[in-house]
Protein backbone atom coordinates (compact mmCIF):
# COMPACT_ATOMS: atom_id res chain seq x y z
CA UNK A 1 0.00 0.00 0.00
CA UNK A 2 1.43 3.36 -0.99
CA UNK A 3 -0.24 5.97 0.76
CA UNK A 4 1.84 8.66 -0.97
CA UNK A 5 -0.20 8.19 -3.84
CA UNK A 6 -3.54 8.69 -2.11
CA UNK A 7 -3.53 12.59 -2.96
CA UNK A 8 -5.43 13.23 0.17
CA UNK A 9 -7.60 16.20 0.02
CA UNK A 10 -6.06 19.33 2.47
CA UNK A 11 -9.54 18.74 4.39
CA UNK A 12 -8.75 15.14 4.98
CA UNK A 13 -5.13 16.28 6.15
CA UNK A 14 -6.48 18.96 8.54
CA UNK A 15 -8.77 16.44 10.09
CA UNK A 16 -5.52 13.92 10.66
CA UNK A 17 -3.39 16.69 11.98
CA UNK A 18 -6.20 17.62 14.40
CA UNK A 19 -6.48 13.80 16.00
CA UNK A 20 -2.62 14.17 16.19
CA UNK A 21 -2.92 17.39 18.39
CA UNK A 22 -5.62 15.46 20.52
CA UNK A 23 -4.01 12.31 20.76
CA UNK A 24 -0.83 14.11 21.96
CA UNK A 25 -2.86 16.25 24.24
CA UNK A 26 -4.70 12.79 26.09
CA UNK A 27 -0.92 11.29 26.07
CA UNK A 28 0.29 14.77 28.29
CA UNK A 29 -2.72 14.48 30.22
CA UNK A 30 -1.64 10.86 31.62
CA UNK A 31 1.98 12.28 32.67
CA UNK A 32 0.90 15.81 33.49
CA UNK A 33 3.33 17.62 31.51
CA UNK A 34 5.48 16.80 28.50
CA UNK A 35 6.61 17.94 25.20
CA UNK A 36 3.21 19.30 24.31
CA UNK A 37 4.14 22.56 22.60
CA UNK A 38 6.06 20.95 20.09
CA UNK A 39 3.77 18.13 19.13
CA UNK A 40 1.06 21.03 18.80
CA UNK A 41 3.71 22.67 16.38
CA UNK A 42 4.68 20.20 14.16
CA UNK A 43 1.06 18.44 13.51
CA UNK A 44 0.90 19.83 10.31
CA UNK A 45 4.10 18.42 9.05
CA UNK A 46 3.18 14.87 10.56
CA UNK A 47 0.17 14.71 8.94
CA UNK A 48 1.20 15.68 5.82
CA UNK A 49 4.37 13.35 6.27
CA UNK A 50 2.01 10.34 7.01
CA UNK A 51 -0.93 10.92 5.07
CA UNK A 52 0.50 12.47 1.58
CA UNK A 53 4.28 11.51 1.49
CA UNK A 54 4.96 8.54 3.25
CA UNK A 55 4.51 4.94 1.49
CA UNK A 56 4.17 2.65 4.72
CA UNK A 57 2.01 -0.38 5.58
CA UNK A 58 0.46 0.03 9.23
CA UNK A 59 0.55 -3.46 9.95
CA UNK A 60 4.00 -4.55 9.03
CA UNK A 61 5.84 -1.18 10.08
CA UNK A 62 9.39 -3.23 9.02
CA UNK A 63 7.96 -4.22 5.50
CA UNK A 64 11.71 -3.49 3.82
CA UNK A 65 9.57 -1.26 0.77
CA UNK A 66 9.07 1.44 3.48
CA UNK A 67 10.14 5.19 3.72
CA UNK A 68 11.64 5.95 6.25
CA UNK A 69 11.12 8.57 8.56
CA UNK A 70 13.56 9.42 11.14
CA UNK A 71 13.11 11.42 14.33
CA UNK A 72 16.20 13.20 15.29
CA UNK A 73 14.28 15.37 17.79
CA UNK A 74 13.68 12.29 20.70
CA UNK A 75 12.00 14.67 23.24
CA UNK A 76 9.31 15.17 20.14
CA UNK A 77 8.07 10.99 20.81
CA UNK A 78 4.74 12.09 21.96
CA UNK A 79 4.06 13.97 18.81
CA UNK A 80 5.37 10.48 16.47
CA UNK A 81 3.16 8.55 18.77
CA UNK A 82 0.42 10.52 17.88
CA UNK A 83 0.94 10.34 14.06
CA UNK A 84 1.93 6.57 14.39
CA UNK A 85 -1.67 5.85 16.54
CA UNK A 86 -3.86 8.02 14.21
CA UNK A 87 -1.50 5.85 11.27
CA UNK A 88 -3.10 3.11 12.70
CA UNK A 89 0.91 1.63 13.45
CA UNK A 90 0.12 1.91 17.66
CA UNK A 91 -3.49 0.80 18.45
CA UNK A 92 -5.21 3.67 20.32
CA UNK A 93 -5.67 1.91 23.33
CA UNK A 94 -2.00 2.34 24.18
CA UNK A 95 -2.40 6.21 24.58
CA UNK A 96 -2.93 5.60 28.59
CA UNK A 97 0.38 4.02 28.92
CA UNK A 98 2.14 7.02 27.47
CA UNK A 99 5.73 7.07 29.73
CA UNK A 100 4.49 4.38 32.23
CA UNK A 101 6.72 1.43 32.98
CA UNK A 102 6.67 -1.22 30.27
CA UNK A 103 4.98 0.67 28.13
CA UNK A 104 6.05 0.82 24.31
CA UNK A 105 5.58 4.82 24.21
CA UNK A 106 8.60 6.13 26.70
CA UNK A 107 9.17 9.55 26.97
CA UNK A 108 11.68 9.84 24.93
CA UNK A 109 11.87 7.75 21.57
CA UNK A 110 13.51 4.93 21.30
CA UNK A 111 13.12 2.67 18.34
CA UNK A 112 13.80 -1.42 20.15
CA UNK A 113 10.23 -0.10 22.17
CA UNK A 114 8.09 1.97 19.81
CA UNK A 115 7.07 0.06 16.03
CA UNK A 116 7.71 2.63 13.65
CA UNK A 117 10.46 4.47 15.07
CA UNK A 118 13.25 3.85 13.45
CA UNK A 119 16.12 5.77 15.27
CA UNK A 120 16.44 6.07 19.50
CA UNK A 121 16.49 9.75 19.91
CA UNK A 122 18.81 11.41 23.07
CA UNK A 123 21.49 13.43 22.09
CA UNK A 124 20.66 16.03 19.51
CA UNK A 125 22.53 16.04 15.97
CA UNK A 126 23.19 12.72 15.31
CA UNK A 127 19.77 12.02 12.81
CA UNK A 128 21.16 13.72 9.85
CA UNK A 129 24.25 11.93 9.89
CA UNK A 130 21.83 8.36 10.51
CA UNK A 131 19.67 9.70 7.76
CA UNK A 132 22.38 10.05 5.37
CA UNK A 133 24.06 6.49 6.01
CA UNK A 134 20.45 5.24 5.44
CA UNK A 135 19.88 7.32 2.13
CA UNK A 136 23.74 5.97 0.77
CA UNK A 137 22.54 2.24 1.92
CA UNK A 138 19.49 2.41 -0.04
CA UNK A 139 21.17 4.26 -3.17
CA UNK A 140 23.39 1.29 -3.50
CA UNK A 141 20.88 -1.33 -2.75
CA UNK A 142 19.02 0.53 -6.40
CA UNK A 143 15.72 0.93 -4.58
CA UNK A 144 13.63 3.17 -4.53
CA UNK A 145 12.93 4.89 -1.48
CA UNK A 146 13.17 7.73 0.28
CA UNK A 147 14.32 8.74 4.20
CA UNK A 148 12.70 11.85 5.80
CA UNK A 149 14.32 12.93 8.67
CA UNK A 150 12.49 15.39 11.17
CA UNK A 151 14.72 17.50 13.03
CA UNK A 152 14.84 20.58 14.99
CA UNK A 153 16.05 24.48 14.45
CA UNK A 154 18.26 23.68 17.61
CA UNK A 155 20.14 20.91 16.30
CA UNK A 156 21.76 23.57 13.31
CA UNK A 157 24.05 24.73 16.15
CA UNK A 158 25.29 21.30 16.25
CA UNK A 159 29.03 20.52 13.79
CA UNK A 160 27.88 17.28 12.71
CA UNK A 161 24.50 18.23 11.68
CA UNK A 162 26.70 20.31 8.59
CA UNK A 163 29.28 16.87 8.13
CA UNK A 164 26.23 15.25 7.34
CA UNK A 165 24.34 18.33 4.98
CA UNK A 166 27.87 18.28 3.65
CA UNK A 167 27.94 14.57 3.03
CA UNK A 168 24.71 14.25 1.95
CA UNK A 169 25.34 16.59 -1.18
CA UNK A 170 28.78 15.17 -2.06
CA UNK A 171 26.98 11.85 -2.05
CA UNK A 172 24.50 13.06 -4.32
CA UNK A 173 21.47 11.33 -2.05
CA UNK A 174 18.19 12.48 -4.00
CA UNK A 175 15.93 10.58 -2.09
CA UNK A 176 16.95 12.04 1.19
CA UNK A 177 14.40 15.01 2.49
CA UNK A 178 14.90 16.59 5.58
CA UNK A 179 12.37 18.93 7.54
CA UNK A 180 13.85 20.97 9.94
CA UNK A 181 11.26 22.41 12.94
CA UNK A 182 11.77 26.12 12.84
CA UNK A 183 9.76 26.96 16.30
CA UNK A 184 12.77 29.11 17.31
CA UNK A 185 12.79 27.49 20.83
CA UNK A 186 15.03 25.78 22.92
CA UNK A 187 15.10 24.87 26.33
CA UNK A 188 17.66 27.65 26.85
CA UNK A 189 15.73 30.41 25.27
CA UNK A 190 14.74 31.27 21.90
CA UNK A 191 17.19 29.03 19.43
CA UNK A 192 18.05 32.91 17.19
CA UNK A 193 19.22 33.91 20.58
CA UNK A 194 21.27 30.78 21.51
CA UNK A 195 22.94 30.89 18.28
CA UNK A 196 21.48 32.50 15.59
CA UNK A 197 21.70 30.89 12.12
CA UNK A 198 20.67 33.67 9.92
CA UNK A 199 18.78 32.32 6.48
CA UNK A 200 18.91 28.41 7.38
CA UNK A 201 17.45 27.34 3.75
CA UNK A 202 20.47 29.64 2.01
CA UNK A 203 22.55 27.93 4.19
CA UNK A 204 21.61 24.24 3.05
CA UNK A 205 21.24 25.66 -0.30
CA UNK A 206 25.00 26.96 0.05
CA UNK A 207 25.74 23.56 1.13
CA UNK A 208 24.14 22.21 -2.47
CA UNK A 209 20.38 21.03 -0.98
CA UNK A 210 17.67 21.76 -2.73
CA UNK A 211 16.04 24.29 -0.21
CA UNK A 212 12.24 25.41 0.36
CA UNK A 213 10.95 27.49 3.31
CA UNK A 214 7.37 27.40 4.40
CA UNK A 215 4.66 28.30 6.77
CA UNK A 216 4.63 24.61 8.44
CA UNK A 217 1.09 25.70 10.42
CA UNK A 218 -0.68 26.29 6.25
CA UNK A 219 -1.50 22.90 5.29
CA UNK A 220 -1.85 23.68 1.51
CA UNK A 221 1.28 25.18 1.24
CA UNK A 222 2.88 21.88 2.65
CA UNK A 223 1.79 19.74 0.40
CA UNK A 224 2.94 21.97 -2.39
CA UNK A 225 6.40 21.71 -0.48
CA UNK A 226 6.59 18.07 -0.07
CA UNK A 227 5.57 17.16 -3.38
CA UNK A 228 7.82 19.53 -4.78
CA UNK A 229 10.51 17.76 -2.45
CA UNK A 230 9.72 14.04 -3.65
CA UNK A 231 8.97 14.88 -7.36
CA UNK A 232 11.96 17.27 -7.82
CA UNK A 233 14.23 15.71 -10.83
CA UNK A 234 17.70 16.17 -10.30
CA UNK A 235 20.21 15.01 -7.99
CA UNK A 236 20.43 17.39 -4.76
CA UNK A 237 19.17 16.22 -1.08
CA UNK A 238 15.99 17.83 -0.18
CA UNK A 239 15.15 20.16 2.92
CA UNK A 240 11.88 21.74 3.76
CA UNK A 241 12.37 24.35 6.78
CA UNK A 242 9.11 24.84 8.16
CA UNK A 243 8.24 28.23 10.37
CA UNK A 244 5.68 26.36 13.03
CA UNK A 245 4.11 27.70 16.17
CA UNK A 246 4.45 26.20 19.62
CA UNK A 247 0.99 24.98 21.21
CA UNK A 248 -0.70 25.39 17.84
CA UNK A 249 -4.68 25.18 17.68
CA UNK A 250 -4.77 25.81 22.03
CA UNK A 251 -4.46 29.55 21.98
CA UNK A 252 -3.43 29.85 26.10
CA UNK A 253 -0.51 27.56 25.46
CA UNK A 254 1.00 29.24 22.34
CA UNK A 255 1.06 32.34 24.14
CA UNK A 256 2.67 30.82 27.22
CA UNK A 257 6.39 32.31 27.93
CA UNK A 258 8.04 29.13 28.78
CA UNK A 259 6.66 26.30 25.80
CA UNK A 260 10.08 23.81 25.50
CA UNK A 261 8.31 21.70 28.36
CA UNK A 262 5.06 22.13 29.32
CA UNK A 263 3.45 21.79 33.05
CA UNK A 264 -0.27 22.20 32.52
CA UNK A 265 -2.29 22.44 35.57
CA UNK A 266 -4.79 19.41 36.07
CA UNK A 267 -7.41 21.43 34.97
CA UNK A 268 -6.03 22.67 31.84
CA UNK A 269 -5.76 19.85 30.59
CA UNK A 270 -9.71 19.42 29.45
CA UNK A 271 -9.91 23.09 28.72
CA UNK A 272 -6.95 22.91 26.01
CA UNK A 273 -8.97 19.24 24.58
CA UNK A 274 -12.26 21.47 24.57
CA UNK A 275 -10.50 24.66 22.93
CA UNK A 276 -8.75 22.66 20.14
CA UNK A 277 -11.85 20.63 19.59
CA UNK A 278 -13.81 24.04 19.21
CA UNK A 279 -11.16 25.68 17.02
CA UNK A 280 -11.04 23.16 14.30
CA UNK A 281 -15.04 22.75 14.40
CA UNK A 282 -15.33 26.53 13.61
CA UNK A 283 -12.70 26.10 10.94
CA UNK A 284 -14.39 23.00 9.83
CA UNK A 285 -17.70 25.02 8.87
Amino acid sequence: MSLSETNMPVTELSRRAYNIRRHALKMGQVQGQGYVGQALGIADVLAVSYFRALTYRPGEPEWEGRDRFLLSIGHYAIALYAALIEAGVIPPEELETYGSDDSRLPMSGMASYTPGMEISGGSLGQGLGIAVGMGLGLKRKGTGQFVYNLMSDGELGEGSTWEAAASAAHWKLDNLITIVDFNNQQADGPSTQVLGMGDIAAKFAAFGWHAQFVDGNDMEALVAVFDAARDLKDDHPRVIVADTLMGRGVPFLETREKTHFIRVDEDEWDKAIEVLDAGYAAAAV
